[in-house]
């Protein structure tokens, strides 16, 4: 029977990713970078990525990369989630590694296992795994067309842009335009990709990649929207336990404790489910139904999670500089990230030969 409980090099690992975001990706800061121009924390990733060695999790050790599975990147992302890390890890690291590992490009896979190059796979964020994803036209061997809803496509060196010829084409970010795109979640911004006769370099078929990537993608955003309710839970019994009414904390209301209570227990069933397709991811048993599962059931948590910390912690909770609104905005914007619940439901009634009537 698989071990779903975390091991105790996962334990080590999420100690020091925490330590490290702990120093370097404070909430007040967080928060400033999202009024800004520029919200991804490229020194941030770099000490994830190349300090650490994070971004070649999934790429084996002959590439540069660290070889491990996808229990560790679930790791990483629980932890990305708990801090809203603005950095494209779950993007480059994971979508868009899982993408060039089926195609086995070597060379971007060495690249992107360093932590130097950041790819971003070009289909839209809110695309479920097997969906129908877009694609752009060749003519001449040159690109042309857009691409809309692409997820840290503006912190991209490199972008893996699906075409009508079944191929899936590495592009140089610098031969097409970007433009940002108003988002909910300020930590992830999306933008719309713009090739106008850009050369691309044909790496392998792109359904396979893409069905591949996005597989992933949801099974371990998952663990990112764990991390987000884990954060929203800790930090509203914390503050419920410091504030206080009638010379007691106000945590000690029953009403309040029932309402935390049960959220308790969603947090704890998303970390199994969170866990499940993970391990699922890495082994391969039962992949599809793991991730359909997971995703069927997290978005729901996740929001309310965050709905709880913003209303339990009262007027401090709908200000701007309480980074509550953060994890409220990214556990919405995964809601819909790689497929809706909805979808994902209704994949799994296929998978389990369940269908509606």
């Amino acid at each position: 029977m698989t071990d779903l409980l975390y091991s105790e090099e996962e334990e080590a690992l999420r100690s020091a990713v925490r330590d490290l975001l702990r120093d370097h990706c404070d909430t007040a800061g967080v928060v400033a970078r999202a009024e800004s121009d520029a919200p991804h924390d490229l020194a941030l990733w770099k000490s994830l990525a190349d300090g650490m060695g994070l971004a070649g999790l999934l790429v084996p050790e002959a590439l540069g990369g660290q070889g491990a599975s996808h229990r560790e990147a679930a790791l990483v992302l629980e932890e990305l989630g708990r801090a809203v890390a603005p950095v494209p890890y779950l993007t480059s690291a994971v979508v868009a590694t899982e993408a060039l590992l089926e195609c086995g490009d070597e060379d971007l896979l060495a690249q992107l296992a360093s932590g130097r190059t950041i790819g971003v796979l070009a289909v839209g964020l809110h695309l479920a795994p097997g969906a129908p994803f877009a694609a752009v036209q060749v003519t001449d061997g040159l690109l042309h067309g857009e691409l809309t809803g692409i997820a840290d496509a503006s912190a991209a060196d490199v972008l893996l842009v699906p075409a009508e010829d079944g191929g899936l084409h590495a592009v140089a970010a610098d031969a097409a335009v970007i433009t940002l795109r108003p988002s909910l979640d300020l930590t992830r911004p999306v933008a719309t990709v713009t090739l106008d006769g850009a050369p691309g370099r044909r790496l392998g078929d792109a359904g396979p990649a893409v069905h591949r990537a996005l597989r992933a993608a949801a099974g371990l955003l998952a663990s990112e929207q764990l991390g987000v309710a884990d954060w929203a839970l800790t930090e509203t019994v914390r503050h419920l336990n410091e504030r206080t009414q009638f010379n007691r904390p106000v945590g000690g209301f029953q009403a309040l404790k029932h309402r935390l209570a049960q959220l308790w227990l969603e947090v704890v069933s998303l970390r199994a489910a969170a866990r499940g397709a993970a391990d699922a991811l890495a082994t391969g048993e039962d992949t599809d139904v793991a991730v359909a599962v997971a995703q069927a059931y997290a978005a729901g948590v996740a929001v309310h999670a965050a709905e709880e910390a913003v209303q339990l912690h009262g007027g401090i909770g709908m200000t701007w500089e309480h980074p509550a609104h953060l994890y409220l905005k990214r556990a919405k914007a995964d809601s819909i990230a790689y497929g809706t619940a909805g979808a994902h439901r209704t994949a799994l009634a296929e998978l389990v030969d369940l269908r509606a009537p």
